[in-house]
């Protein structure tokens, strides 16, 4: 065995939660890459769940949005999938690491890769690539947010905003299949 890749970001802050939020839990790295980043069991290794995480720096700094917006935004992210890793994906789950930079907020969307493939392929249609922004609003809502009209994206600053295939909220922080280890 010969170390291949580090520790990323993303894989460091989601090992890091799961170690302090579930004692009984334990958090494994493999020695080659298989498109599983993070092996996660109870504590007599008889349970576990496979993780794959991305990680995406926070965009609302730089973003050009209304202020009556921005100030119910606490992280835009960005990110780049090709469609056929989400198909073929072996991880029984996608942690998406949502770190919010000037509100200092760190979240954590967990979905099955069917799930987010779904919702993205009637979004956008079956492309090759899919650019995914998944906001997160200070009401602790999640939406995927690519696409959306300037009246859309008044109504998520307004809390207003409703649309079941662009609402996410139910995947963030819901560490559940960790919790049932």
């Amino acid at each position: 065995m010969r170390p291949m890749f580090t520790v990323h970001a993303g894989e460091f802050l989601v090992g890091q939660h799961i170690e302090t939020n579930f004692k009984d839990t334990r958090v494994w790295l493999p020695s080659k890459d298989t498109g599983v980043d993070l092996l996660v069991t109870n504590a007599r290794h008889s349970r576990g769940v496979t993780l794959q995480v991305k990680f995406s720096r926070d965009f609302l700094p730089i973003m050009k949005l209304a202020a009556s917006t921005r100030q119910h935004l606490k992280a835009c992210t960005w990110f780049s999938f090709d469609r056929s890793k989400i198909a073929q994906s072996t991880a029984d789950l996608w942690v998406l690491v949502l770190l919010g930079f000037e509100s200092k907020s760190r979240d954590y969307l967990v979905v099955k890769p069917k799930e987010l493939l779904n919702r993205l392929d009637k979004l956008h249609g079956k492309t090759a690539r899919h650019q995914v922004y998944v906001w997160i609003t200070h009401d602790h809502r999640a939406w995927l947010a690519r696409g959306l009209s300037t009246a859309e994206t008044r109504a998520v600053g307004q809390g207003t905003f409703g649309h079941r295939d662009r609402d996410v909220s139910r995947f963030l922080n819901n560490w559940s299949p960790i919790h049932r280890l």
